[in-house]
């Protein structure tokens, strides 16, 4: 009787790695990254270049709790919602694609 009590433990072992597996390589980091962008949402200030998950680019304005006003063009402002903010703009994303030739 002894081997059905031990075959029943050892049968959920593949299953505890599994979810350590799984932890480890997804939950966590995806953790952390949430972690980080909730920083970097509570860091915003005005003068910001920011993206939004839209694809607005733009300078914030102002800031209330929930809103952040973005100057997307010289005079040209537009409300979104502070968990619409995807990231800070890099130098970089401007830049076109050259045609190879």
């Amino acid at each position: 009787m002894t081997t059905g009590a031990g075959s029943g433990i050892a049968s959920f072992i593949p299953l505890i790695l599994i979810f350590v597996v799984f932890y480890f390589l997804l939950i966590r980091p995806q953790q952390k990254q949430a972690k980080q962008h909730q920083q970097f949402l509570n860091d915003l200030k005005s003068g910001n270049k920011v993206i939004t998950k839209g694809g607005l680019h733009g300078t914030i304005t102002g800031l209330t709790e929930t809103v952040i006003t973005l100057e997307i063009a010289q005079d040209v402002r537009v409300k979104v919602s502070r968990s619409a903010i995807a990231g800070p703009e890099s130098s970089n994303v401007a830049a076109p694609a050259k045609a190879g030739g």
